[in-house]
């Protein structure tokens, strides 16, 4: 029996705690834990949130009781990143997310990862080739750049091709689905998507401009006789057990998922670890020493990135600091009850990625960015998710380890950036946490 009372947000008595959410909805869950604790219920405007900031209450939920805690699509009123994603495998559920996933496994695998180095390094070489262009000293946003070099590795490793053309249209596009797409879960009394506000026409239109990349890349590839072993030309090739392909929505759906999901992490990931390399000179040393010990200049292979131990303790304090994604949402299916506490069916479930990241009970001084305390054995079980946890860990979190690691040594070994503001940046979070506006720093060739 549910004996315990969950702390609950002080709000309006109509709309809840719609109004500081909306304002902010990355700091309403930093407060929220810090005034009320690890678990709180809250309300925005009809709907019914618990956030949950403990380790031990993500394994509850994730892990023992993912069956209760499932992803809340709903073809017929679909809502959050479904809204773009569709019935893609970080929105599907049930047996659809199994049969997707066991299929797409294979290109995920670290074998077949390893082959994909040559176009990571050629995105990287792209990039390092680009700044050289500009000139020693020019400006240019941090964000944007990353953004660019991640949309170039996820297009060619995983649908080999390239939209460098189209990257101006790709990022404002996403940029407004996912902004809405947030909108979304965040307010309720968002206007539904037939009725013609600015805000529904303009995401409509960037879905359309999405799509249209989308279905030409799977077009064009169709068209092409190609024996790739990327995870387009697997999707086009697979039949299911009576024989038939996959359905055209269904292979864009998963494209747009990989698309979205793959660049839009790992960009935030590289553009937050050389920003905090920036203002920690004494690791950006540290790190630098190894890069030149172990590399030479050379650009790491496989093997090689095995060896550079720091960096990787580099890029793990990063995720923890700045986690890639900053939330994790899960619709309560039916009435249950964790830890003493009773939660309703129906309610959505926030875990903050970043509060647990954060949590001074597990972290000591968790503002401070410190690779170091990466390099001991210690085991942080639920404590450290930045790529989620249970069942539906992300699937290319190896794919997103190698090559934030590949791109971050050649990007260290050849520029320093200088930041143009010495102020802290400001988080902004959809789903993903970005430094909002950007992140205006100086190119200096080494």
């Amino acid at each position: 029996m549910a004996t315990k009372t969950i702390p609950r947000v002080k709000g309006d008595f109509l709309l809840g705690n719609l109004r500081q959410y909306k304002a902010n909805p990355f700091q309403a869950l930093c407060n929220w834990q810090r005034d009320y604790g690890d678990l709180v219920s809250f309300r925005l405007a009809t709907r019914q949130l618990y956030l949950f900031s403990h380790p031990q209450l993500v394994e509850q939920a994730l892990v023992k009781q993912s069956h209760n805690f499932v992803k809340m699509y709903n073809p017929e009123k679909p809502k959050g990143l479904s809204l773009i994603l569709g019935q893609g495998l970080l929105t599907s559920q049930s047996d659809l997310w199994r049969r997707q996933r066991r299929l797409m496994q294979p290109v995920f695998q670290r074998a077949n990862l390893t082959s994909m180095l040559p176009q990571m390094v050629t995105a990287g070489n792209n990039l390092l080739h680009r700044w050289q262009q500009l000139g020693n000293g020019a400006q240019v946003n941090l964000a944007d750049e990353m953004m660019q070099l991640a949309l170039e590795v996820i297009t060619q490793t995983m649908f080999s091709t390239s939209v460098l053309d189209k990257i101006g249209e790709i990022a404002s596009a996403l940029d407004t689905g996912l902004k809405y797409a947030a909108k979304t879960i965040s307010n309720p009394l968002t206007p539904p998507l037939f009725i013609p506000t600015p805000a529904n026409r303009a995401f409509k239109q960037a879905t359309g401009v999405l799509d249209d990349i989308i279905y030409s890349m799977i077009n064009q590839r169709r068209s092409q006789s190609s024996n790739r072993r990327d995870l387009l030309s697997m999707l086009l090739n697979v039949r299911d057990d009576a024989g038939n392909p996959m359905s055209d929505q269904q292979i864009r759906d998963e494209v747009i998922t990989i698309f979205t999901a793959g660049h839009e992490t790992t960009a935030n990931v590289l553009t937050w670890t050389l920003y905090l390399l920036a203002r920690h000179p004494e690791v950006l040393a540290k790190l630098k020493t190894e890069l030149h010990d172990q590399l030479q200049g050379n650009i790491p292979d496989a093997k090689a990135l095995q060896q550079l131990v720091y960096t990787r303790a580099v890029l793990s304090e990063a995720m923890r600091i700045r986690p890639p994604a900053g939330i994790l949402i899960r619709k309560i299916s039916q009435d249950t009850e964790i830890d003493g506490y009773a939660f309703k069916a129906d309610s959505l479930a926030i875990f903050s990625i970043y509060n647990i990241h954060h949590h001074p009970d597990f972290w000591q001084q968790p503002e401070q960015f410190d690779p170091e305390r990466f390099l001991t054995a210690e085991k942080r079980k639920f404590a450290y998710i930045p790529f989620g946890t249970g069942e539906r860990v992300c699937i290319g979190n190896h794919f997103a380890l190698l090559e934030s690691q590949l791109l971050l040594s050649m990007i260290v070994q050849h520029y320093d950036v200088e930041l143009l503001n010495t102020d802290e940046v400001e988080i902004e979070m959809a789903v993903t946490v970005r430094p909002k506006g950007g992140i205006p720093v100086r190119l200096k060739r080494r």
